[in-house]
């Protein structure tokens, strides 16, 4: 693997593990279907995070 490959690699895995982190923040642990977060790729983990943050933010703005 070239060191553009790796250095890519290496960003994505650190985008998945900075997502993994949020997520467990906001008691997400595993998809409805049960897959746990370590299972997910990039974009399931992208797509989950903003999903749950918006859904956050609603019930933060209802208690306001």
């Amino acid at each position: 693997m070239n060191n553009q490959a790796t250095q890519l690699s290496r960003a994505v895995e650190q985008r998945k593990d900075y997502l993994k982190a949020e997520l467990m923040k906001y008691g997400y642990f595993n998809t409805s279907d049960g897959k746990q977060l370590y299972e997910l790729n990039l974009s399931e983990l992208e797509q989950i995070h903003i999903n749950v943050k918006s859904q956050f933010g609603k019930e933060m703005s209802k208690k306001l």
